[in-house]
């Protein structure tokens, strides 16, 4: 989620500001220095973590160097910053304690929203919206594709006199899928085309079309193999998404309750409007 991810040279420049990243003692391993400045592990982690999503699908080597040569760059330019006094400018302060702000909001965030989200509430959030979704029907058809209605008519008197339907797919079909019988497995509607939709779902299961079905690709006979409500995704494969609604409603309840406690004022209409609106459409979501 965007709130939780940092700026790469933000965060090495906000910890060098505050004077260091704090270290357990013999647990972050110097692995360079530049002149009298040791570079720690702890370091090259933070800069590693804070890439641009483009350098992050790089091998790790290549990661570890570009993170390395972040770092170096910032610790051979500190010094002379230092030196000018750009510690003490005041739009230098504005954005430390801007981007020190920001850190301590995304810190609350992942203690509060990120890591908060338990797996009982993963479940109950799906269950909730698996019950909200309407009922659909989905049916498993084949079908068999050619070029003329006459052709499609023998086809079916064959199926009338006994014939298999799915070596007739294999045998007189023009569609790709012919070898697999002319198998389109289950679909709901929305899927096909409306004249071929229609026609399948008028269809009992067992039974196929007795009159030819004409779409813009020719002329199907289709059979319709089994009729079913369609079922939920598992929640494994929905569950990242079904956490990022948990993690969004928790957000939004902090800062509900914050706001409670400290109000906010806009002295700006236009803006204050604008604020409003993107507020409640966030609440709608």
């Amino acid at each position: 989620m965007s709130r939780n991810k940092t700026l790469a040279a933000v965060a090495l420049v906000a910890a060098i500001a505050a004077g260091g990243i704090a270290r357990a003692e013999g647990t972050d391993p110097v692995i360079a220095k530049v002149g009298d400045q040791e570079i720690h592990q702890s370091e090259l982690d933070l800069a590693i973590s804070s890439l641009d999503p483009q350098l992050q699908r790089m091998p790790d080597e290549q990661k570890r160097a570009a993170a390395l040569s972040a770092v170096i760059d910032v610790k051979l330019l500190v010094k002379d910053a230092e030196k000018e006094g750009l510690q003490d400018d005041a739009t230098f302060k504005q954005r430390v304690a801007f981007l020190t702000e920001r850190e301590l909001h995304n810190a609350f965030f992942k203690k509060h929203v990120v890591d908060a989200v338990t797996q009982e509430e993963v479940k109950a959030r799906y269950d909730k919206e698996v019950a909200a979704i309407p009922p659909q029907e989905e049916v498993k058809a084949r079908h068999i594709l050619v070029k003329t209605e006459d052709e499609a008519k023998a086809v079916i008197k064959e199926l009338d006199a006994g014939k298999s339907f799915v070596e007739l797919a294999k045998a007189k079909s023009t569609d790709p899928n012919k070898d697999d019988g002319g198998d389109l497995g289950y679909f709901t509607k929305g899927r096909m085309v409306p004249e071929f939709e229609e026609a399948a779902f008028a269809l009992e299961k067992g039974a196929y079309t007795k009159t030819p079905v004409k779409t813009q690709f020719g002329f199907h006979v289709i059979l319709v193999e089994d009729k079913r409500p369609q079922a939920p995704p598992a929640l494994e494969q929905v569950e990242p998404q079904v956490r990022q609604l948990v993690m969004r409603d928790k957000y939004l309840a902090l800062l509900a309750s914050a706001k409670k406690a400290t109000p906010v004022e806009i002295s700006d209409p236009a803006l204050k409007k604008a604020y409003d609106e993107a507020g409640k459409a966030q609440e709608a979501k």
